[in-house]
């Protein structure tokens, strides 16, 4: 059972044309993934980007990222030319940057995925049977995102919430007019949808072939802008005007005296009970058919949220609320038999949530570089590896985290002398090849753990500082754009990491 994995975003492979997409490369990570002895690849949520270019916070929970669409791929289909492509991104490697441009990709991608779906449509491509049967499979949400995403352009990218009321609050007659008026926008992002879903499958099924598993994320929250909210607002805490009455936060703290105010609006719980489930039992439906393991990003918020009043500026006026617990999950196992998911149960715990998270049985998270800081009463942390158990999957750092360089270089004076203290390694001064031997004993801790799942950052094996750091929580800027060079996971690597792997028994 003891296995263990590599994490990093598809937006972080290398290649051409701007950022890591279901290219080629893809193909040859895969293929390192294999030679390393691993045998899950964490990924992140694969949906639409949009505030603030977070995988977190995506346009519609059902949707892929039309950005991750290979160009390749589209130039071998005879659907784009070469210097079609070259024109906008350069020949050659030019387009082989470093961090990804989101507004660069906004203003350019667009485009060239039009010119594929003109070419689609002339050639007949889009009265194919796979297609039609595409379309007929997921009518329950593409036909909304289709529809809401034209809107959205034709309204030049405002939330939604600020639209002419008939549309905000989808008068029937508006929405008919709004159908005929865009139809052609609308059938663009459904095929592009279209050509999202055929490369991933490949992608993974590609993945499962060489003994590889995808976790991927659930996030527990949609955003605020996206087509779920617009399309189904009697499934949130909504006024008459699609205004969120309550939205999702966190409490204040000694780090953050005003909280967090994360500003999603919060789930009608009693309404998804009377459904059933439904939009639940689609939403996870559709996850297991993207990836092999589900991460739940916020699993605490099952057992308990909170609830912030829509337009505070700042979450000091929250509160707890219950939230549907195992009542959700039994029900959906009822539903779609047995589910592989991880439980992200990070941040703020309670005896409650611990409760929770062990009557579920999903394996939680264990994270090291949350190991070394006591609690509050003085004790050791619960992600101490003396702490750990089979039943969870333990991380150097999270997407969310400093890289292990990054944080022991910044990690204040006790923290850093625990550290040593922990690894037996005397007193050693910050320099960059100790940095580099302090973070190789720290893989081999994670390796070495109890734990059933391992999953390593490749920024960590690697051992790149806080220039490769995919997230910094409650910024916004320098985030989601590290890539990592394709000279840094070559053969040389992937034999260190096999032999890591196999030391500690997870080949």
């Amino acid at each position: 059972m003891r296995k263990a994995g590599i994490l990093l975003p598809i937006f972080s492979l290398p290649g051409k044309y701007g950022i890591g997409c279901f290219s080629e490369m893809t193909y040859k990570f895969i293929d390192f993934l294999k030679e390393a002895g691993q045998k899950y690849w964490q990924i992140l949520p694969l949906g639409p980007t949009g505030y603030g270019d977070s995988p977190y916070q995506t346009f519609c929970s059902f949707a892929g990222n039309p950005y991750f669409i290979s160009l390749e791929q589209l130039i071998k289909e005879k659907l784009l030319t070469k210097k079609e492509v070259e024109e906008v991104y350069g020949k050659g490697n030019a387009s082989e940057n470093e961090k990804v441009d989101y507004e660069f990709l906004y203003n350019t991608r667009f485009a060239l995925l039009k010119k594929a779906y003109e070419k689609a449509e002339k050639t007949g491509k889009l009265e194919d049977k796979v297609y039609k049967k595409f379309v007929k499979e997921n009518e329950y949400w593409i036909n909304d995102y289709g529809l809401f995403m034209a809107i959205k352009n034709e309204m030049n990218g405002i939330c939604f919430t600020q639209w002419p009321k008939d549309l905000r609050v989808r008068n029937e007659k508006a929405l008919a007019e709004a159908e005929k008026r865009l139809e052609y926008e609308k059938n663009f992002y459904i095929f592009i949808q279209y050509k999202f879903y055929e490369q991933w499958d490949l992608v993974k099924d590609y993945a499962n072939e060489n003994g590889i598993e995808i976790i991927g994320d659930l996030p527990i929250y949609v955003a605020p802008d996206s087509a779920d909210v617009w399309a189904h607002p009697e499934l949130f805490q909504l006024d008459k005007n699609a205004i969120p009455k309550r939205v999702a936060g966190c409490p204040p703290d000694g780090f953050t005296p005003l909280g967090q105010l994360w500003g999603n609006p919060l789930y009608d719980w009693d309404y998804h009970e009377k459904t059933d489930y439904d939009w639940w039992t689609r939403r996870l439906d559709k996850c297991r058919t993207l990836y092999d393991i589900v991460r739940i990003d916020h699993f605490r918020g099952f057992e308990a949220y909170y609830s912030v009043p829509g337009g505070d500026k700042d979450a000091t006026r929250g509160k707890w609320v219950k939230g549907p617990g195992m009542k959700l999950f039994s029900r959906l196992k009822e539903k779609l038999g047995d589910i592989k998911i991880v439980a992200e149960d990070l941040g703020f715990t309670t005896d409650s949530l611990r409760e929770f998270v062990k009557e579920s049985g999903f394996p939680n998270m264990k994270v090291l570089e949350f190991a070394f800081y006591e609690n509050e009463d003085g004790s050791e942390s619960e992600f101490m590896p003396f702490n750990h158990y089979s039943n969870c999957v333990v991380y150097t750092g999270t997407h969310d985290n400093e890289t292990l360089v990054g944080w022991l270089q910044n990690a204040d004076e006790k923290t850093y002398g625990k550290v040593l203290n922990y690894l037996g390694l005397g007193e050693l001064k910050k320099s960059d090849g100790n940095l580099k031997k302090i973070a190789q004993m720290l893989i081999r801790v994670a390796q070495n753990s109890v734990a059933d799942y391992c999953i390593i950052p490749l920024q960590d094996y690697i051992y790149l500082g806080n220039e490769a750091r995919i997230n910094a929580p409650s910024t916004l800027g320098d985030n989601w754009v590290w890539r990592v060079n394709k000279k840094m996971i070559g053969k040389k690597i992937a034999k260190r990491i096999y032999k890591v792997t196999k030391t500690y028994g997870r080949v």
